[in-house]
């Protein structure tokens, strides 16, 4: 078996030698090795181990009449269930593939061959395969140099910034300020500072300032001592003195009201307690972690928030994105959720269709992971063939995006246009300083602005 890395290496399953050459030629940035047969495509399968496949289902039928294509497509799928496979079909054929990506496949294409479109198909299936493979490295912990904070999907480069500070801070004493809108795993991250801390063989204790009555959050926070006042019919502990020797967890602190802010700036100056009803101070060891998807400073500026407050309980200030800007991560996220909620109730989903795909990935995300949980769970329960589609998950697909996106011509004149438009504000209009940044000469310039209908916007900028 080999160990080498398949992050490049596609399999083509096709019998005709006129079509091996001209996809040879194709796919000349990949390693390609090709089969023609059943047998033939399952020993290349084991022994190249192909990231992506591209087979053709037109292969001839065996001696008892059986479809090759589909047999075959029904191995690979046993063989490596986690390699893209593309089947290849005839115009007439449409109902076939449907079966196949019913099966497991990835995709489908019809012939003709249009090698823009069937490249962009292969790309999107690698990248796929890629950010599932290094998913599955996250878990077991074989990052790469990559962060691998303990319940935390990071592939994009502004979430493993927040990872690597993280366990940075983790085996620090410092008091965290964690800022993020909500459902960005603030909770999370808390947890994995605590774990990665001298106290993590103590409690963690968390609590929801905005989620208890302002009357009820001090002696939920301080604890109160027997008779202190009606319904009080003995001493109880707060959560200050629950997470001694551990981490107490202040989730949504810019909803504290300024009474209780007051205290909090008394126990992080002092380290001591008073419970309600008492004189008695008591010395508290814990590490305190604040979390809120406010604005603090506005809050400060407006008498809602205690500036001094905020400049103790940040000593350590950490950013979360939201999902809609950790580029690639909510596709290997909704794998990982997917995969968790086809165990738990029993469904045997392969994955997502290319339609969910691309709905995940331009879809904002207003509620970021927690909505992306619950679209997820229900679309596992929901979902009636092996893959989850974009309907399955309650999202629409823009028909005319989708087709712009897979008409190459149309995305590269679209990048060429932006290109120039950004130069030429930069250049302040002056076109030789424009061809400068865009590494063109001045007459190739003046032909694309003409070509991208881009003169009069020249002739603005003061050209």
């Amino acid at each position: 078996m080999s160990t080498a890395p398949n992050t490049d290496r596609m399999l083509i399953v096709e019998d005709d030698p006129g079509l091996q050459r001209q996809l040879k030629w194709c796919f000349d940035a990949y390693q390609v090795a090709f089969a023609e047969t059943r047998q033939s495509a399952m020993t290349q399968l084991r022994r190249f181990e192909p990231a992506v496949v591209l087979q053709d289902l037109g292969l001839p039928p065996d001696a008892e009449g059986t479809s090759e294509g589909m047999a075959l497509l029904s191995d690979m799928l046993a063989a490596a269930p986690m390699t893209k496979v593309i089947v290849v079909t005839g115009n007439q054929e449409k109902n076939i593939a449907v079966r196949a990506v019913g099966l497991g496949a990835y995709d489908f294409y019809q012939k003709p061959l249009d090698v823009d479109v069937l490249q962009l198909l292969v790309k999107r299936a690698f990248t796929l395969h890629k950010l599932e493979q290094d998913n599955r490295r996250l878990k077991a912990g074989a990052t790469e140099g990559r962060s691998a904070v303990t319940g935390i999907i990071a592939m994009s480069d502004l979430m493993i910034n927040v990872c690597r500070k993280i366990e940075k801070v983790g085996p620090t004493h410092a008091t965290t300020l964690l800022l993020g809108e909500s459902g960005t795993g603030k909770e999370l991250l808390a947890r994995a500072l605590h774990t990665m801390s001298p106290r993590s063989q103590g409690p963690f204790v968390a609590i929801n300032c905005a989620a208890i009555p302002d009357t009820l959050l001090e002696s939920e926070l301080f604890g109160y001592e027997k008779g202190a006042f009606t319904g009080a019919h003995k001493q109880t502990m707060g959560k200050f003195e629950s997470a001694s020797g551990g981490t107490l967890f202040l989730d949504e602190v810019g909803d504290m009201p300024l009474t209780l802010q007051a205290k909090l700036l008394r126990f992080l100056q002092e380290r001591v307690i008073e419970r309600i009803g008492s004189r008695e101070s008591i010395q508290v060891d814990v590490r305190v972690v604040c979390a809120t998807h406010r604005d603090l400073k506005e809050m400060i500026a407006k008498n809602e928030f205690r500036s001094d407050l905020f400049y103790r309980i940040s000593e350590v200030t950490i950013q979360i994105p939201p999902l809609r800007e950790r580029e690639g991560d909510a596709v290997v996220i909704a794998q990982a959720i997917l995969e968790k909620c086809a165990r738990d109730h029993g469904r045997t989903i392969r994955g997502f269709s290319p339609d969910a795909i691309g709905a995940i990935q331009s879809y904002p995300w207003p509620g970021n992971i927690r909505e992306l949980e619950n679209k997820v769970s229900g679309a596992v329960i929901l979902a009636e063939g092996k893959q989850v589609t974009a309907a399955d998950l309650g999202l629409e697909v823009n028909d005319q995006m989708d087709s712009a996106f897979f008409n190459l011509r149309l995305v590269r004149q679209q990048a060429e246009r932006r290109a120039i438009m950004k130069a030429l504000a930069v250049s302040k209009g002056n076109l030789s300083r424009a061809a400068d940044l865009l590494g063109i000469t001045r007459p190739t310039l003046y032909d694309l602005l003409e070509k991208n209908d881009l003169g009069n916007v020249a002739k603005g900028s003061g050209a």
